[in-house]
């Protein structure tokens, strides 16, 4: 907010325009406080981040940066000023000609070390160096977003000193001028995310939506009983959604998995329900829970239990892998809450998830439990991303995942959910965020490389086991809005092998930082960002540790899915 209470502008202009009478343009004129912190924040956005970027999105980030720190050096002069008592002032031309020469130098420098720094987060996790001309664009983008945002911003403060000027006839004019303030504020917050963000949200989920009719390429309905939308099944094919009927509709065959066991394997089950099968979570739930009974679904040696991320999506190469390393002998149930992608969904798909993890969970296990123990099979629960977060909510701790499970994988938890944050929040001492150990691993475990040794390897690890996976470098699990005002401890603690060294906390940019790496977290190649591919069979060799197993297998699996 730039200066609302003042009469008077302060123009940008070197000394020999103001010498010879011209000004600049109005829509040119900036604060001298204002301009220095938004220097400093454009700066600092060149900082390293989790993942890398190219340069019309750095440029995009930068210029927000540069735009929310003139806001603050704006209002900080303002402050200063109303408690000074002071009129604001004019800046001497040496004042800006410093500012333009210090900042065309911050900038260059800034750019380049960015540059150097976002090939070194590239040669991290394996990618091709990219070109510096591409970045070049970054400064230009940067400018364009913040000058859009800078003008945004000066609409409304001119609404708000046009409110003030008719309050002023009833009030007096600081009580005027405050208040107009205030209510300008509090009704653009309003606006932006009561009007404005549910719009967008419910545009996009609209939008989706009609995608959800659509069926992928090479996707067609079953014939085999054992699928959901199949012969038989309770759940009709076009309630399944894209992504049911890519999971109902896809995953190996009986021949692939004889190619690779040999012939002694059988069908795998999938039971899913869509989000139009029934009108809520439990309808859809219970749905779901009648077709795995009516497949065979709790006849098989494994049942899992699969909390989709917000779109419907459960991870092919997951359940793919559960299915091959159990020989088929499995059945899978899953269920779909919302439309939205899955990096949105974190943002505002929460309660839907906890909903629909909690009402999948209950109505498999109040089937299961009434089995006899001897006639129940192993009972496992898997979650990626929001997934995870899901399929946490049916759980009150360790010892509740132990009892009530034979086996948990969560995968790319965010930074919000409950258990995780209970476990990393209260780990062993001495144990880093990036890799925590809690209660000596006897129950929960987590694993950066969940193929070497998952820590504590001296350790006894119980019979029920949970494992979470996670990359130093993935932005699901690090975003946070605490970011914003506090330094977290992964990066206190020395940093992953996929986060730069030269990371650190920045007050209000990390926050922006991170922010931005969301949408970028599929982006890069397997083991790095959110991307888990083949990660996946090891953390079901380490749960499973099914018979005869070997390294070898792994490797084959692992080369066979990535190559997919």
């Amino acid at each position: 907010m730039e200066h609302f209470l003042t009469h008077a502008e302060q123009p940008v202009a070197a000394g020999q325009a103001r010498r010879a009478g011209r000004a600049w343009p109005r829509w040119l004129r900036y604060t001298l406080p204002g301009s220095w912190v938004a220097l400093l924040f454009a700066c600092l956005a060149f900082t390293p981040s989790l993942l890398p970027r190219g340069g019309p999105f750095q440029g995009f980030v930068s210029g927000l940066s540069a735009a929310i720190g003139y806001g603050l050096g704006c209002l900080g002069a303002w402050l200063w000023r109303e408690f000074a008592d002071r009129p604001a002032r004019t800046p001497r031309p040496r004042a800006w000609q410093a500012f333009f020469i210090t900042g065309g130098v911050a900038l260059v420098a800034s750019l380049l070390l960015g540059w150097h720094w976002q090939q070194r987060i590239r040669e991290l996790m394996g990618m091709a160096a990219s070109g510096g001309a591409g970045y070049l664009l970054a400064p230009f983008v940067a400018a364009v977003v913040f000058f859009l945002l800078v003008a945004l911003g000066r609409g409304l403060r001119a609404v708000a000193r046009a409110l003030a000027a008719r309050l002023s006839r009833h009030i007096g004019p600081r009580a005027a001028r405050a208040t107009s303030l205030l209510a300008v504020v509090v009704l653009t917050a309003l606006v932006a995310s009561g009007v404005l963000w549910d719009g967008l949200i419910a545009m996009a989920d609209r939008t989706l939506a009609v995608q959800d009719t659509l069926t992928d390429e090479g996707v067609v309905q079953p014939r085999t009983a054992l699928r959901s939308g199949g012969a038989g099944s309770r759940i009709a094919w076009d309630s399944l959604g894209r992504e049911g009927r890519n999971f109902v509709g896809r995953g190996p065959s009986v021949e692939d998995l004889s190619r690779f066991h040999g012939p002694a394997v059988k069908e795998p089950i999938r039971a899913y329900a869509g989000y139009a099968s029934a009108p809520d979570a439990e309808g859809r739930a219970a749905l779901a829970v009648d077709d795995l009974e009516r497949a065979g679904g709790f006849d098989r040696a494994y049942l899992l239990v699969a909390t989709t991320t917000g779109s419907g999506w459960v991870v092919p190469e997951a359940v793919d892998a559960f299915e091959y390393m159990t020989g088929g002998d499995s059945a899978i149930v899953s269920m779909q809450y919302s439309h939205l992608w899955s990096w949105l969904s974190v943002l505002v798909d929460q309660e839907r998830a906890r909903e629909s993890g909690r009402a999948l969970f209950d109505a498999v296990y109040e089937r299961w439990s009434r089995l006899p123990p001897a006639h129940r099979p192993k009972l496992l629960v898997f979650g990626e991303s929001l997934g995870s977060y899901g399929g946490e909510t049916a759980f009150s701790g360790e010892r509740d995942l132990a009892n009530r499970t034979d086996g948990v994988l969560f995968v790319g938890p965010p930074n919000f959910n409950t258990l995780y944050r209970a476990f990393t929040d209260h780990r062993d001492p001495g144990s880093p965020e990036v890799e925590p150990i809690y209660r000596q691993g006897r129950i929960v475990r987590f694993s950066r490389r969940p193929g070497e040794d998952i820590p504590p390897a001296s350790a006894p690890w119980g019979e029920s086991r949970v494992l979470y996976l996670l990359h130093p470098s993935d932005p699901i699990t690090w975003w946070s809005p605490r970011l914003l005002v506090r330094r977290p401890d992964w990066l206190r603690e020395p940093r992953g092998a996929d986060v730069l060294g030269g990371m650190v906390w920045i007050p209000f940019v990390t926050f922006w930082q991170v922010t931005a790496d969301l949408p970028l977290g599929m982006e890069v190649p397997a083991g790095y960002g959110h991307v888990y591919t083949g990660e996946h069979v090891d953390g079901w060799a380490a749960l499973l540790r099914p018979e005869g197993w070997s390294p070898e297998q792994s490797a084959r699996l692992k080369a066979q899915l990535r190559a997919r």
